[in-house]
């Protein structure tokens, strides 16, 4: 029972060492390419070989196709991604997420080199007054640890090949049979699923391997389930999210599965005597009790070589499968996966998932779309109280603002909470700017529908009353309107061109549109302050919906301003 335990604890935390690892060294990677990862990520929409290229090398970079899919997940989710091209990107990610197969089976001695990785980067991220080293180096120790991972499960999984009641076990996962190779797939499916992980999987299946534990063709099998239990992350990043990224999890699954149903047949009678033919060290199998050191290293150097053939091997022969047929194969996933019905309202955060565990950089890009939403929401609810001022707008219009303000409510307590949450973790310098940046801007967009509603209410009080607008209030107040929603427009137009890069593309002389405005706003007040004698209801309407249109004009110059680059306060 103890060396039970003992293997169990040592394997557990050597895999939580790897997991630490893998998330490091994609944290750190992700913090160096910067925003050149999602200028490299546009490339997908110049051809379908560009779209692959793109998802293999992106992926390539951070070291987890879950982050790309999950950014390609929100791309399209956001319009800058069709599906057909994200399912492009997808396909190269599969074939990317492979590196990790091949950087383990390359390493001469991952407990060694993880220590010479991990002290080296500590140098840096100690030692280094500049970020990008820190970042270079929290890249580094993480692969450190990656190694040292990988290590500590091979040490934890020696002990069970002298214990013949454990290895009886991991025997009856004999992939050469078809039970086995079903057994081997429902495992590692299972596995990749909770952890979240196909390079865990990959992991622990060849350390297993190189310890003599299981055969080269039973951790060869785990690729079939890996592959279909890693996509579970895309679902999380998509299930409260737009039908776009739906549908770009549902091709994301697909894809791995009918490549898995296809591929699967042809295991045991074509690809492993295939790899064997390149491979002949495998030829024997496993070697027997007594074998000598260099026996079983050059079994196992020639068997995870092997694995890494033919994980990547998959991947490739898949993508020839589906490429001649991605935009028929979008097709279907679209007719799978049907448009949601019109007046559907959002009433969650549609790109990012609290549930998806994601680099800095990357959450506050994924934040910066539910602003986007925000601010397009306001653009609408503006024409929405244009016309309830002029008198045509009718009662859903109406109360479509009062929806959308409750909407807008619960979007920004759940951006504030996901940034929140966000910047309790190391944050280089620029992307705490950026974070802060968006919490105010967030603020802003949420007082600036609370005062489009302000503006109805005070109108159904009027209006509720008996009273009514004489024309030339009336065309005062939609004035002011008009050039409110023309300087929210310019507004949005710059934070889109800016992204989360304040700064970019600053709004053109928003201080004198501004001004313009309250000057308007000011001159109106007064002149509804000369008439409260003849129809207070009416100016105490009149100076509610100034006051609103003001407190508006504050708001959105104050988003012009963090737009622009200035403090956030």
């Amino acid at each position: 029972m103890k060396e039970i335990l003992t293997i169990i604890l040592t394997v557990a935390g050597g895999l939580g060492t790897f997991l630490l690892g893998m998330k490091h060294l994609s944290e750190g990677l992700q913090a160096v390419s910067g925003r050149g990862l999602k200028k490299f990520m546009s490339l997908a929409t110049t051809h379908r070989l560009a779209g692959v290229a793109t998802g293999c090398v992106s992926t390539i970079i951070v070291q987890s196709s879950s982050i790309i899919t999950v950014i390609v997940v929100g791309f399209v989710s956001s319009g800058l991604l069709n599906l057909t091209q994200a399912i492009n990107v997808i396909i190269g990610s599969n074939i990317g997420t492979t590196t990790t197969a091949w950087l383990i089976a390359f390493v001469p001695s991952v407990g060694l080199l993880g220590l010479s990785v991990i002290a080296l980067g500590a140098i840096l991220y100690f030692f280094v007054n500049k970020e990008t080293a820190h970042n270079i180096g929290l890249a580094l120790m993480g692969l450190g640890f990656v190694f040292m991972g990988l290590h500590w499960m091979k040490e934890g999984l020696e002990p069970i090949k002298h214990n013949d009641a454990i290895l009886e076990v991991f025997r009856s996962l004999d992939a050469g049979t078809v039970t086995g190779l079903l057994k081997c797939f429902i495992v590692s499916l299972v596995f990749t699923a909770v952890v979240q992980s196909s390079a865990a999987t990959t992991a622990i299946a060849m350390a297993l391997l190189t310890e003599n534990i299981i055969t080269f063709e039973t951790a060869a099998a785990t690729v079939f389930g890996m592959n279909i239990g890693t996509t579970v992350t895309a679902w999380l990043a998509a299930f409260n999210s737009t039908t776009e990224a739906k549908r770009a999890a549902t091709a994301h699954t697909l894809f791995n599965i009918v490549g898995t149903l296809i591929l699967m047949p042809l295991f045991i009678p074509v690809m492993i005597p295939s790899t064997l033919h390149f491979f002949p060290e495998l030829v024997k199998g496993l070697p027997a009790k007594g074998a000598t050191a260099e026996e079983l290293k050059t079994y196992a150097g020639s068997a995870t070589a092997a694995m890494a053939v033919i994980h990547t091997a998959f991947n490739i022969a898949t993508t020839l499968i589906f490429l001649p047929f991605v935009k028929q194969f979008a097709a279907f996933v679209s007719w799978m996966v049907p448009a949601k019905a019109k007046g559907f309202e959002q009433t969650k955060l549609t790109y990012i998932d609290k549930h998806v565990k994601l680099s800095p950089q990357i959450a506050c890009e994924q934040a910066f779309r539910e602003v986007q939403f925000m601010a397009t929401s306001n653009i609408e609810m503006m024409t929405n109280v244009r016309n309830a001022i002029s008198g045509t707008a009718d009662e859903n219009e109406v109360e479509h603002v009062f929806r959308r303000e409750d909407i807008l409510d619960r979007v920004q307590q759940e951006i504030t909470e996901f940034l929140g949450r966000v910047m309790t973790t190391r944050l280089p310098l620029n992307v705490a700017d950026q974070a802060r940046a968006l919490l105010r801007i967030t603020d802003e967009l949420e007082s600036i529908s609370d005062a489009e509603c302000t503006v109805v209410k005070a109108l159904k009080r009027f209006r509720a009353s008996g009273g009514e607008y004489d024309n030339e209030a009336k065309e005062v107040v939609l004035d002011i309107h008009s050039r409110l929603t023309a300087f929210a427009e310019s507004i949005n137009v710059s934070l889109r061109a800016s992204g989360t890069e304040m700064g970019v593309k600053p709004v053109a002389n928003a201080d004198e549109l501004s001004e313009d405005i309250r000057t308007r706003v000011r001159d109106a007040r007064q002149a509804a302050l000369l008439t409260v004698g003849d129809a207070p209801m009416r100016t105490l309407a009149q100076l509610d919906i100034l006051n609103a249109c003001d407190r508006i004009r504050s708001c959105y110059l104050n988003i012009a301003q963090t737009v622009a680059g200035g403090k956030h306060v």
